[in-house]
C-alpha cells in the first residue's frame, strides 16, 4: 500500500510521476486544470473537447507535460455533472482510474477538492476508491503475464489541498479511508478464497488472528461447545460436511457499561444446497455464501481501529452445507438456541437456520439492537438486482439509519416490506416454524423466519445476495467479491456511538 500524505503545493509545481485532475461534464475544468494549462501554455478544456472527452464519470484523458510543469504526466478524470460531484463520485472516479495510477511510483491528485459537501468525506472517499480500485486477488496465480493486471507500483500518493483545509483533519480523513478500504479488501480476500481452503475453521482462525492484531476479544465455539449450548441450526447445517461448524464471538468495548450493538452474518463457507442440491452453474460462486460473515468480521476489524465510543458484540455462525451421509433431510426438525424448533423442508434454505441460532444468542446479550447481513435469497436479487441490498426489520428508525449510512458510504440499499401476513407461509404442522414459504415473496418470508429469534430487540436484516459478489467488474472492484456492505456497517456502528443506548 502506498504512503498517503497531504500538501498545499500548486498542482503545476508539485513533483509527481502522475497528476490526477478532475473535470466535470461538458467538459468543464475542475481544480488544478487551469494551473496546468497555464504552465503548458495550452487551453486544456479545448484540448479535451477536440479529443472527444466529455467529462463522464471515470473517463480519463492523459497528456505529458514535456518538462513544462513539475508533474510528468497529467490524467484528467471525469466526475460527471458538476451538480452531482459528491464524495461518492470522487470514490468511483478514483476507483476507475486506480489501475492507471498504480503504474506510477508517485501520484498527486486534486480530485477531493472538486466534491460538493464536506471535504473530509471527499478525502476519505478518494483514498477508499483508489485502494479498492487497485485491489486484485492473485493468491493462486503465478507471475503476471502481459495481459494480467500487475500489482501497483505506487509508493506515495499526495492529496493536493486548498490552503483553507486543516492539515490534521485531512490526515485523519486519509487514515480513516485507509482503515475502511483495508477492511473491505480483507473481506474480499475471505470471500474470494476457495472453499477448499476457506473452511469454517479457517474463518475462525482468521478471526482470531485479526482479533489479536487489533485488540478485540475473540471466542471460537467448537462443535462440542455448540452441542452443549444448544445451537441446533448451526450443527444441523454442518452435519453433512467433514469440516465441523464454528461460532465466532467477537467483542469490542468502547462504551463503558452501555448496551452493545449486536452484529451477525451468514458464514456458509460453501453451499451445495445440501440434499436439496443446487445445479452446477449455481454452485460456481457459492464460496461467496459467507460474505455476510466476512462483512461483519471486517467491520469489527475497522471498529477496533477507529475506536468509536460504543460497545459491540458479534456472533458469526459458520458451517459448510454439503450432502454427506449424515446431512439433514427435508422434513427433519432442528432445535435452535433458546428452544424454538424449525422444520427443514428445503436444505438449501440453510442460511436462516444458522442465523437463527446466532440471533437468539445475541438477543440473550440484551443489546440495544441487532443487525444481520446475509447472502440469503435469490428473491432479493430478482427484486433489487445487483446494485442494491435489501433491508427489512422490526424497527423503522433502525432501517432508516441503515439506509442513510448506506447512501453516505456509497453502498445504497432499499427497504422491502416485512409483511407479517406472510407469516402463515412459514407455519409448520410439526414445529414452531418451517424454513421456507411458497414461491413468491421469498426474501420476506426468509426475514420473517429470522424475526422469530430476536424477541423484542430492535432488529434489521440486510439481504446482500445481489451486492456481495459480482460476475463482472464495477467502478472499484474486479469480478468477484465486492466488500459490500462493509463500509455501511462501519459507518452505522460509528453513528451509534453518538446516540444513547435504547
Amino acid at each position: 500500500m502506498p504512503r498517503f500524505d497531504v500538501a498545499t503545493t500548486s498542482p503545476a509545481e508539485h513533483r509527481a510521476d502522475l497528476l490526477l485532475l478532475p473535470a466535470f461534464q461538458g467538459p468543464e475544468a475542475g481544480p488544478g486544470v487551469r494551473e496546468i494549462g497555464k504552465a503548458l501554455d495550452v487551453d486544456v478544456t479545448e484540448l479535451l473537447e477536440e479529443n472527444g472527452f466529455r467529462g463522464s464519470l471515470g473517463e480519463v484523458f492523459t497528456l505529458p507535460t514535456l518538462g513544462r510543469a513539475a508533474p510528468k504526466i497529467v490524467a484528467v478524470v471525469g466526475l460527471g455533472p458538476k451538480a452531482e460531484a459528491t464524495a461518492d463520485r470522487v470514490r468511483r472516479a478514483a476507483g476507475k482510474v486506480a489501475r492507471t495510477a498504480g503504474r506510477y511510483p508517485s501520484v498527486a491528485a486534486t480530485l477531493p477538492a472538486a466534491a460538493r459537501g464536506a471535504w473530509q468525506e471527499a478525502v476519505q472517499a478518494f483514498v477508499e476508491g483508489l485502494l479498492l480500485g487497485a485491489y486484485r486477488f492473485d493468491r493462486y496465480k503465478g507471475p503476471p503475464g502481459d495481459d494480467d493486471a500487475r500489482p501497483p507500483r505506487w509508493e506515495r500518493v499526495t492529496v493536493l489541498a486548498p490552503p483553507r483545509w486543516d492539515a490534521k483533519a485531512a490526515k485523519e480523513a486519509i487514515r480513516r479511508g485507509e482503515i475502511v478500504a483495508e477492511a473491505a479488501s480483507w473481506a474480499r480476500d475471505l470471500v474470494n478464497t476457495p472453499a477448499l481452503d476457506a473452511t469454517p475453521d479457517f474463518l475462525a482462525r482468521e478471526a482470531r488472528k485479526m482479533a489479536r492484531a487489533v485488540g478485540l476479544e475473540c471466542t471460537v465455539w467448537s462443535k462440542a461447545e455448540l452441542e452443549k449450548g444448544g445451537f441446533g441450526g448451526i450443527l444441523g447445517v454442518g452435519r453433512g460436511s467433514e469440516n465441523p461448524p464454528r461460532l465466532i464471538e467477537l467483542r469490542y468495548k468502547g462504551g463503558g457499561r452501555g448496551r452493545p450493538v449486536a452484529l451477525t452474518g451468514k458464514g456458509i463457507t460453501f453451499d451445495s444446497g445440501g440434499l436439496s442440491i443446487k445445479d452446477a452453474k449455481q454452485m460456481e460462486w457459492m464460496k461467496s455464501d459467507m460474505a455476510g460473515a466476512a462483512t461483519m468480521l471486517a467491520a469489527m476489524r475497522a471498529i477496533a481501529q477507529l475506536k468509536p465510543k460504543v460497545n459491540v458484540v458479534a456472533a458469526i455462525p459458520s458451517a459448510e452445507n454439503l450432502p454427506g451421509g449424515s446431512a439433514i433431510r427435508p422434513g427433519d426438525v432442528l432445535t435452535h438456541r433458546g428452544g424454538k424448533t424449525s422444520e427443514v423442508l428445503n436444505t438449501d434454505a440453510e442460511g436462516r437456520l444458522v442465523l437463527a441460532d446466532a440471533l437468539a444468542f445475541l438477543a440473550e446479550q440484551k443489546p440495544r439492537l441487532i443487525v444481520d447481513a446475509a447472502t440469503l435469497t435469490g428473491a432479493c436479487m430478482i427484486a433489487l438486482g445487483d446494485e442494491l441490498w435489501g433491508v427489512m426489520g422490526s424497527d423503522r428508525a433502525l432501517i432508516r439509519e441503515l439506509l442513510d449510512t448506506g447512501r453516505e458510504a456509497g453502498e445504497p440499499g432499499w427497504e422491502l416490506p416485512l409483511w407479517t401476513s406472510y407469516r402463515k407461509q412459514i407455519k409448520s404442522n410439526v414445529a414452531d416454524v418451517k424454513n421456507i414459504g411458497n414461491r413468491y415473496g421469498g426474501a420476506i418470508t426468509a426475514a420473517l423466519f429470522l424475526k422469530e429469534f430476536v424477541g423484542d430487540v430492535p432488529w434489521a436484516h440486510l439481504d446482500i445476495a445481489g451486492t456481495a459478489f459480482a460476475e463482472k467488474g464495477g467502478d472499484y472492484w474486479p469480478a468477484g467479491a465486492t466488500g459490500n456492505p462493509v463500509r455501511t456497517v462501519i459507518r452505522f456502528v460509528e453513528r451509534q456511538a453518538g446516540t444513547s443506548s435504547r
